[in-house]
């Protein structure tokens, strides 16, 4: 068994909780490893937050968007960097298709010996990942090192609702995220994919805390159940807008912008039932797409949804955002707009899918003013659509 392999091993057998260890021991002793970390994105996309193993030390927080563990989350490549006392510092990017968790770094005793198991470490990091995420099922060690702060319960519960944050397949680039992400209640974003299919819907649920959060979860659950089930957006709309109200009987309901894709051809089925916006950047130019509109899921017993035809074209970015975000007043009550928005996104349009929605966030928290507490929630997904490799 060669090095790889036995680090490999040694990460799908270990405990739930120990797969920090059980990598720290294996690169040690497989690749002379002088010391190993793990950091988590946390939930605000602000810092790395490290995976503690008592009792060794735990470092401090490091930033997303600067140093060399920043540079390798935001790139998504490793970055090596070469220290003063002749150790180089490895970052590796950990992700599962498309989903940034968060950053390996590993201190080896030379550049050289960095440059030469960069590529298998690389690829250990892709290991990793995929067994956080399923050892996230029976632990919560890896879940806690993504808090910077306490989660209020209403966004405890939206985000373990939540599909993941980015997705990369060789179609499409998806990047989303919520704020404020430590006390979110109402918004949400849901996608999945299959051979020749995407399907994506952007939630924005009325009222506050654990009410607004209760709401968005039967909702998504009753859009999955009907989408399980095999039917088209159609009659999925149709379903969550009967269970809704069931439950609310018209007193609470939820708007939804809901998209299912054809990567083969970019032909879209779309349902938009409520206040989500979507704006696409095409050629350099933003423009607002407007949709017939229909009814929010439960507003009224037995609505009828009818889905209606969409094309994207390779090369087009489209960008869903929620109405805490084209709402959202300045100190001096003026909205942010349509106009703010779209200079935002001709601002970011260099930055990978993934990056779009945190940047666009901050630049509302700079309208809004640094200190002033959110009075809705935020939520961007953006979409970079290359198409189907081959398609003529």
């Amino acid at each position: 068994m060669n090095r790889f392999e036995a680090a490999a091993r040694a990460l799908r057998t270990a405990a739930p909780d120990e797969l920090l260890g059980a990598v720290r021991v294996v690169l040690t002793e497989r690749y002379q490893a002088l010391d190993v970390d793990l950091f988590m994105a946390d939930y605000g996309l602000t810092v790395l937050q490290a995976v503690s193993v008592v009792p060794l030390r735990t470092p401090e927080p490091l930033p997303v968007h600067a140093g060399p563990a920043g540079r390798a989350f935001g790139s998504q490549e490793p970055y090596c960097e070469e220290r003063r006392d002749g150790r180089a510092r490895l970052h590796l990017p950990v992700s599962v298709r498309g989903d940034r968790l968060g950053v390996l770094s590993v201190t080896l005793p030379s550049g050289d010996a960095a440059r030469a198991c960069e590529a298998e470490l690389a690829e250990l990091a892709d290991v990793l990942g995929r067994e956080v995420l399923v050892a996230e099922r029976d632990t919560d060690v890896y879940l806690q090192a993504r808090r910077r702060d306490r989660l209020t319960l209403a966004a405890e519960m939206q985000w373990q609702l939540l599909p993941g944050r980015s997705c990369s397949r060789p179609e499409y680039d998806l990047g989303a995220q919520l704020e404020p992400a430590y006390a979110i209640h109402g918004d949400n974003f849901d996608w999945s994919v299959k051979a020749d299919r995407l399907m994506l819907y952007v939630t924005n649920g009325m009222g506050e805390g654990i009410e607004a959060s209760l709401l968005t979860n039967l909702a998504i659950n009753a859009l999955r159940n009907a989408r399980r089930a095999g039917l088209p957006i159609a009659d999925q709309a149709a379903l969550a807008d009967q269970a809704v109200y069931a439950h609310y009987r018209g007193r609470c309901y939820l708007s939804v912008l809901m998209f299912d894709f054809d990567l083969t051809t970019g032909r879209a089925s779309v349902v938009d039932a409520g206040s989500p916006q979507l704006l696409r950047l095409r050629g350099g130019e933003v423009e607002r797409v407007d949709f017939d509109a229909q009814l929010p899921l439960g507003m009224f017993e037995e609505t009828d949804y009818v889905a209606q035809e969409f094309e994207v074209q390779p090369g087009d970015r489209l960008v869903f955002v929620s109405d805490g975000v084209h709402e959202v007043a300045s100190p001096k009550g003026e909205a942010y707009g349509e106009q703010a928005l779209t200079r935002a996104i001709q601002s970011t349009r260099l930055l990978p899918a993934a990056e779009v929605p945190r940047a666009l966030l901050r630049e509302l928290t700079g309208h809004r003013g640094e200190t002033a507490v959110a009075e809705d929630d935020a939520l961007v997904v953006c979409l970079d659509w290359r198409g189907r490799p081959g398609r003529a």
